[in-house]
């Protein structure tokens, strides 16, 4: 049944082709999580050239197909604007992932006090000082003085308040949904500290969020496991657990949780019930895994594209592979492995679909055993993980 998760544990499935559901579904039965099948972003959306209701009939494809009768969900990913909103109102959408990053102000990590002064000066300081300055000791996330307040609020007060806007928009177009907060797309961290501020604020404004997605410590890139020291991360994880636990309204998100294996053991173990992981271009390196292993010729063509195309469709990523220690070889699955190829391949998916789509999905139905079987293990290790 396709319906708001509320706060089940879940996982988010990306399917960039269409193709992958009956594969997400086999991989997901009999864990935990409940399942979003429906997950695309706008960017998502314009680079694969699929509009939010045709995301919505493949799933329910194969939903329907697989004759599965639990709760699941559909994911209007990273939405920017007002306007974002209604193609995935009218398509059944039933969560709502709202990505204010735009109006994070990222230099308030390292503006001077005087600057920060000047800028909280539109910000309601008064207001935020007494409601944050008077509170009680310290708390396992820290407690504001001045300076780190008036940090917080330039950083995020913004975007805050443009959650807010968006929140009241959607609450006028449906009854019922779940809403995310995502600002895991910012140049910084999101300290624990700060997580308490944005939670304390979007619930103070009357935001009922299911989960808030923040930046944490390290590199989160796509497609590849975590970058980072992960001691100093597993600290950082109860921290925030700590801070969610305190209000036990919503549960932490991880995005850009795709392949990262070493993280998922912290995650469970600090967040345990109150999480959702998002993936999204792991499942379309898996199509690849099955074009190199049975159809190299296109996969061939399309990593010579990736290649060619890298340096500009990353743009709008975060992800730090080199061209030139892309390997030289002749065992093609062996890409699907090697962090500067998946990274590649990852990004520059739009371009390949734009040049190559049709003959991809014609290889994947052909193919389409194997398509199943890798994304049936695959996620199963994601999942197994995270138990």
């Amino acid at each position: 049944m396709l319906k708001p998760l509320s706060l089940s544990p879940s996982f988010g499935f990306g399917d960039r082709l269409g193709l992958a559901t009956s594969g997400h579904i086999a991989s997901v039965k009999g864990t935990k999580f409940a399942p979003i099948f429906a997950q695309q972003s706008v960017r998502e959306n314009t680079r694969t050239g699929r509009t939010p209701q045709q995301v919505m009939d493949d799933a329910k494809r194969a939903v329907d197909a697989a004759k599965w009768e639990s709760a699941w969900g559909a994911d209007a990913d990273h939405l920017k604007t007002v306007d974002d909103i209604p193609p995935f109102i009218q398509a059944g959408y039933t969560f709502f992932t709202v990505d204010p990053g735009e109006h994070v102000d990222n230099a308030a990590d390292t503006d001077s006090v005087e600057a920060l002064k000047q800028k909280v000066a539109s910000l309601n300081w008064d207001e935020l000082s007494a409601l944050y300055l008077s509170g009680d000791g310290e708390q396992t996330w820290g407690r504001f003085e001045a300076e780190s307040l008036m940090r917080a609020t330039v950083k995020y007060g913004r975007a805050i308040q443009h959650a807010v806007s968006m929140f009241k928009r959607l609450s006028e177009l449906k009854e019922t949904f779940d809403f995310e907060v995502s600002v895991d797309e910012t140049d910084s961290p999101t300290t624990p500290l700060e997580h308490f501020f944005i939670a304390n604020e979007l619930t103070r404004k009357g935001v009922k969020f299911t989960s808030l997605a923040p930046r944490f410590i390290g590199r989160f890139e796509k497609g590849v496991d975590y970058i980072g020291d992960l001691n100093a991360l597993d600290i950082e994880l109860s921290k925030h657990a700590a801070v969610t636990a305190h209000f036990g309204t919503y549960k932490l998100s991880l995005h850009s949780g795709s392949d990262k294996f070493s993280v998922y053991p912290l995650v469970a173990k600090h967040w345990g019930e109150r999480i959702h992981v998002k993936t999204a271009g792991t499942s379309y390196l898996e199509a690849l895994r099955v074009l190199a292993k049975h159809e190299p010729d296109l996969f061939v063509k399309i990593y010579a594209l990736g290649r060619e195309r890298y340096e500009t469709d990353k743009k709008t990523y975060h992800v730090s592979a080199e061209l030139n220690l892309l390997p030289n070889t002749d065992d093609l699955p062996s890409l699907l492995e090697d962090f500067h190829a998946r990274e590649v391949l990852h990004v520059t998916f739009g371009s390949a679909l734009s040049q190559f789509g049709v003959e991809l999905k014609a290889a994947l139905v052909k193919h389409d055993d194997a398509y199943f079987d890798g994304l049936k293990a695959h996620f199963g290790k994601h999942l197994s993980l995270l138990k």
